[in-house]
């Protein structure tokens, strides 16, 4: 009987302390991770942009195309 209580307790202590190791187990996600993601977005979003201007052979966002030439169109 002390055997099966013995082996009862030391599964219970096995479960708890993989359980406690779990929990405690926070990752923090990396500057690098988060630069790849984002970094990945923008070139899909260019990507993107650029299938558009090619399929419609027309600005697709002309307030955007009139703002970047009147940055690029300045007076000395």
């Amino acid at each position: 009987m002390k055997k099966l209580i013995n082996s009862i307790r030391n599964k219970v202590n096995s479960v708890a302390i993989r359980t406690k190791c779990a929990i405690d187990n926070a990752r923090a996600e990396g500057y690098v991770d988060s630069g790849v993601k984002i970094l990945i977005a923008v070139v899909i979003g260019a990507l993107l942009l650029a299938g558009l201007y090619a399929l419609f052979n027309d600005t697709i966002m002309p307030t955007v195309t009139q703002k970047v030439k009147d940055l690029f169109n300045y007076k000395v």
